[in-house]
């Protein structure tokens, strides 16, 4: 179902809830003032080492994991009320994309539906921080309506009941773009109140709900078998665990329905206790004698924490906050302990020293973990 475009819904954003505009990540507050600190460190790091300008995009970046740096360093602005990075939403390549006055999206997402609504955050993201500053978010803001349209185009019924296609090829249906399906719905939701929106969240969570992806341990697995429709057995990365925590939030945010947030704690509770070692997680592929995880999975640890901080956001309870505060405090400690170079790069293993890998992406993910401990980590 498509949507009108952003710029005719400009005044009714400007008055969205406290509530709302808290859940999204846009009220400034700090638990730990000193993690930010350490969060804008290596993002001036990053900044300077890795981002290139003539680009917009960083050094052996992917679409999906600088969308998630461009996102993380507007996060620690709109937290701490910084300007350090004022002009990336225009500088970045997908920033520069959306003020364009013609930009073929499709061929920029390439017919990834998990990449492309990874986009979508970053230009929320970039809106928000606009809006803050009193200047135009709308072009990030249609181009975010014009990416969601694409991707709910997507949906489909005829195989396995439901649910969003991993790409246009159609020959997987997964967790994490379905999960990300859910977050975009709800949080599009609350941001337009457009009914289709929550329209959307309520059918892929229910849908992800029977899909069989949830395991019995309460972990994600990483899809279907496209034969079968059976979960697939396949691993259960940590941002799978989070990503689902921040859509049921925000569809919570909208509902009410705290029943939504024992769901998502099912998972959260699972990723604590089964993809931890030393109290800090730890990804199947990670080795303190020899990583084996690739570039990408380089940065699925920080988006755990980064969508448990906005889960924390949306469910906006001090008795929740309280029970994941030190844990995400503890993974803030072990980045800055056993990750964290003297050049301001973060490694890729965080429960103990050695076995890192370095990358653009390996330090986004420590900032991630690091602005989520300075605003809900127990000092």
């Amino acid at each position: 179902m498509l949507f009108m475009p952003m710029k005719l819904l400009l005044g009714l954003i400007m008055v969205v809830s406290k509530a709302a505009a808290a859940a999204a990540g846009t009220v400034a507050t700090a638990a730990c003032p000193n993690y930010f600190a350490n969060a804008t460190t290596v993002a001036n790091r990053l900044q300077s080492e890795y981002f290139k300008l003539l680009t917009g995009q960083y050094t052996n970046g992917s679409l999906w994991t600088d969308a998630n740096a461009v996102e993380d360093l507007h996060n620690i602005m709109l937290l701490s009320g910084s300007n350090t990075w004022s002009l990336l939403g225009d500088e970045s390549f997908i920033g520069r994309n959306a003020l364009l006055p013609i930009t073929s999206w499709p061929l920029i997402i390439d017919g990834s539906n998990d990449d492309a609504q990874w986009i979508i955050l970053a230009l929320w993201k970039i809106a928000d921080y606009q809006t803050a500053h009193g200047k135009s978010a709308t072009s990030f803001l249609n181009a975010a309506t014009t990416i969601y349209n694409i991707v709910a185009g997507q949906w489909d019924t005829a195989s396995c009941g439901g649910g969003v296609w991993w790409s246009t090829e159609h020959t997987y249906k997964n967790a994490i773009t379905n999960e990300l399906f859910l977050l975009t719905s709800a949080q599009g939701y609350l941001r337009t109140k457009q009914q289709p929106y929550l329209d959307n969240a309520n059918k892929v969570w229910a849908w992800l709900s029977t899909s069989g992806m949830r395991n019995a341990q309460g972990l994600w697995n990483d899809g279907l078998d496209f034969n079968t429709c059976q979960n697939n057995g396949q691993t259960t990365w940590t941002y799978n665990q989070g990503v689902i925590a921040s859509g049921l939030g925000a569809l919570y945010a909208v509902t009410g329905d705290k029943s939504l947030l024992d769901a998502a704690e099912v998972t959260l509770d699972a990723t604590i206790s089964q993809l931890t070692q030393n109290g800090v997680l730890k990804e199947s592929c990670d080795n303190a004698s020899g990583s084996t995880c690739d570039a990408d999975q380089q940065i699925f640890k920080g988006i755990w924490t980064k969508h448990l901080q906005y889960y924390l956001g949306y469910a906006n309870d001090p008795a929740r906050t309280a029970k994941y505060a030190p844990f995400l405090a503890a993974q803030a400690k072990a980045v800055l302990t056993n990750a964290l170079t003297a050049q301001n790069d973060v490694g890729s293993v965080w429960y103990a020293a050695g076995g890192d890998l370095y990358s653009p992406k390996s330090s986004t993910s420590g900032i991630q973990a690091l602005v989520a401990g300075a605003q809900f980590g127990a000092c």
